[in-house]
């Protein structure tokens, strides 16, 4: 994985999670049909992936339609959590969209987490071109709720280590 940490714990369970994740709309690698965009750790709180517009994405011509701009960046948010030991789902979101993004566009979509209340996570995700001196594209602030997909009611709610399951 491009850009991983080695010895990070949060990317130990990365390959028990990819089995459940492999038909991802965005990350999914057996996805046929997918965007199948890899995302890595970034800084302490958050995530990052790059990602190339494509001409079968636009909505008006020319451009990247939005939901799929917003996909990014929900995608990203999930991945922030992830890799600092939690799995979520997104609740609530608010999202600007500042400039429409051209087919074609090399983006660099990143997120991360801002504060911690009991189940829920705010969080933050922007979309700029390929260089964080590219003007801000789009961005959303997210209530993320905590969530375990394997049927304990607590898990999920707490960072994982080396010896808890994803």
């Amino acid at each position: 994985m491009e850009g991983a940490i080695i010895g990070d714990p949060a990317l130990t369970d990365l390959t028990e999670l990819l089995p459940k994740t492999k038909h991802c709309y965005v990350c999914g690698p057996e996805n046929p049909t997918g965007l199948h965009v890899p995302f890595q750790p970034d800084g302490e709180n958050g995530s990052r992936a790059t990602y190339t517009a494509h001409n079968e994405h636009e909505g008006w011509p020319g451009i990247l339609h939005g939901g799929l701009t917003f996909t990014l960046m929900d995608e990203a948010l999930g991945w922030a959590l992830y890799f600092h030991g939690l799995t979520g789902v997104t609740a609530r979101v608010e999202t600007r969209f500042r400039h429409p993004i051209p087919v074609g566009t090399k983006l660099t979509v990143r997120a991360w987490m801002v504060e911690r209340r009991r189940r829920t996570i705010k969080a933050r995700a922007e979309v700029r071109g390929d260089t964080e001196e590219q003007p801000l594209l789009a961005e959303a602030d997210a209530t993320m709720y905590l969530v375990d997909f394997d049927g304990d009611p607590d898990e999920g709610t707490e960072p994982r280590n080396s010896t808890t399951k994803p």
